[in-house]
């Protein structure tokens, strides 16, 4: 509370903070093309087995493909067989007819893909089709593992080593990593570089989120959260805009890396964290960030006034709260209350991202334009964050959080029920559900951020963003379950959501409470209490005036 007040000194929301939200927020624009990138660079095209004769030509459709192509029991050309020899008496037979006796073998010599929408994806560079088909899902699965492990790397480390140089790296590196996989050889490599890439975007996510809010003031957390948000809202609009104008999939890649050299460059403009710099004892580098943030806000007088002295008397008790341990991921569960957030803000960020990937990495399900679909899919993002910011501001964190998976969740289920020939109400359930998914994730990250103490700030985000990783990487694979049963996948996407969303509502709600310091303050108070007690306290310093009024 006391670095609070400190900030209101050197100009609460001035200029600094403006340019410093947008400078943090320029990198989350292309963050939402690396993750749903596969959307496009592993489009599966229409394709069909290499005919077994020098006529082939390429073409779906003719004499010689309806001779060596079998029907599928649906009616459609197979894709992953074709006869030995030419059947030229099956041409222009009903579909229904009885091929069992022709004998068929797999595409031996490799498929014929259709380019007319995609020139190249990775699919067409390795044939991950038929029996391979199930890889194109797996590298996806692996990019999010790598997103998984840079939550447990990098969340640690910036609580040891500071928010600054970690998100100078992780920029450096995704970059690095998203070039490499634009040029591998091979799929084991490209799978490599997405790993790696993906375990740049979690150092990018954690830190800068991390960095806004320990420079925002508590009134204006949530109007530049949900700002944060919007950005990985347009990032989806613009991944829309050039994979149409790249059809390419090493090209993409490529545009969608290059821009974080450039993220790389101004980052180091950007200071530390003066709340963590001055609970890890470094007070000389925070007062000099410090007046270089009030001197931009027009209080260079104001920063003057800071000195050592200063700093140690207004955070005396968290300094002294900080300096008694250092703290490590475990106690993310030691104490109770802070126990409980981690468990049920763990459910919400898995349940989140699981239902959100799930809905998100599958485009070519609905039977549209996979860019028309996108546009919707990106577009429903704006008026749910547009809502989700005044629940945040005017009812609280803790209902939007809880209303939000459990709306999503009954959004997917509902289509269960839903005739698979009703194609515009099916899609517009499943918008629907990523609209409230939309609003979930624009709230969970400042809602993160609001209810750990700084001194484990970042590990908690750290491990919210690990298990939001962990439903990244399972949903692919939930998505395989359709073998099994149909509606498998919805019935699992639905549920989830559901459950976590009333957990969440356990939540402590922390709208309109200062950032907390230390665990002593979350753990003795609780943010519920401390709004109470705030209120109470509000109400007795006004029955005093009114009292001292009346005397006089």
């Amino acid at each position: 509370m006391a670095f609070q007040e400190i900030l209101m000194r050197i100009g609460g929301m001035g200029r600094y903070q403006v340019i410093h939200v947008i400078l943090l927020s320029l990198p989350v624009l292309m963050l939402a093309s690396h993750n749903l990138l596969q959307n496009f660079t592993a489009a599966i095209p229409e394709h069909r087995c290499r005919l077994n004769t020098s006529l082939e030509s390429g073409n779906f459709s003719g004499v010689w493909v309806e001779s060596f192509i079998p029907v599928e029991s649906s009616g459609k050309p197979s894709k992953c067989f074709r006869y030995t020899s030419p059947q030229f008496h099956l041409i222009n037979v009903n579909s229904s007819r009885n091929t069992s006796d022709a004998e068929s073998e797999p595409c031996i010599e490799g498929w014929v893909y259709d380019d007319s929408e995609y020139s190249s994806t990775i699919i067409t560079q390795w044939d991950l089709v038929c029996s391979h088909r199930r890889m194109r899902q797996l590298a996806q699965s692996i990019y999010m593992s790598g997103v998984l492990v840079g939550s447990i790397v990098f969340g640690g480390l910036s609580d040891k080593f500071g928010r600054r140089p970690l998100n100078i790296w992780s920029n450096l590196q995704m970059c690095v990593s998203g070039i490499c996989a634009s040029v591998a050889p091979n799929y084991i490599l490209y799978c490599v570089f997405r790993f790696l890439t993906g375990a740049s975007l979690s150092g990018i996510v954690l830190n800068s989120y991390s960095l806004i809010v320990e420079w925002i003031p508590t009134e204006a957390r949530a109007f530049t959260s949900t700002g944060t948000g919007y950005c990985y809202t347009v990032g989806q609009l613009v991944l829309v805009g050039l994979a149409y104008l790249i059809q390419d999939w090493r090209m993409l890649q490529l545009a969608a890396s290059i821009p974080f050299f450039i993220y790389f460059i101004y980052s180091w403009w950007l200071p530390e964290s003066s709340r963590w710099l001055v609970l890890s004892g470094k007070y000389e580098q925070a007062i000099i960030d410090m007046k270089k943030v009030a001197r931009i806000n027009g209080k260079t007088e104001e920063g003057e006034k800071l000195t050592v002295e200063v700093i140690k008397y207004d955070m005396q008790r968290e300094i002294n709260a900080a300096s008694k341990a250092n703290y490590t991921v475990l106690d993310l569960i030691r104490t109770p209350v802070i126990r409980r957030i981690s468990l049920c803000i763990s459910c919400t960020w898995f349940s989140t991202s699981f239902a959100y990937y799930g809905l998100a990495m599958d485009l070519q399900k609905f039977g549209l334009s996979i860019y028309i679909i996108q546009v919707i899919f990106g577009t429903v993002d704006i008026p749910a964050k547009f809502i989700s910011y005044f629940i945040m501001t005017y009812i609280g964190r803790r209902v939007l959080q809880a209303f939000a998976l459990i709306l999503a969740g009954v959004a997917i289920l509902v289509n269960i029920f839903v005739p698979e020939d009703y194609h515009v109400a099916r899609i517009a359930m499943v918008v629907f559900g990523k609209g409230c998914l939309a609003a979930s994730f624009n709230c969970v990250y400042l809602f993160t951020g609001e209810l750990y103490p700084t001194v484990i700030r970042q590990t908690g985000m750290g491990m919210g963003t690990l298990m939001a990783r962990l439903g990244g990487i399972v949903a692919p694979l939930v998505q395989m379950t359709t073998d099994f049963y149909h509606h498998l996948p919805l019935i699992i996407f639905s549920l989830c959501p559901i459950l976590s969303g009333i957990t969440a509502s356990l939540l402590p709600e922390t709208l309109g409470v200062p950032l907390p310091e230390t665990i002593q303050e979350v753990e003795r108070t609780g943010h519920k209490d401390e709004v109470t007690r705030y209120a109470e306290e509000m109400a007795l310093k006004n029955t005093e005036y009114e009292t001292i009024n009346g005397k006089f």
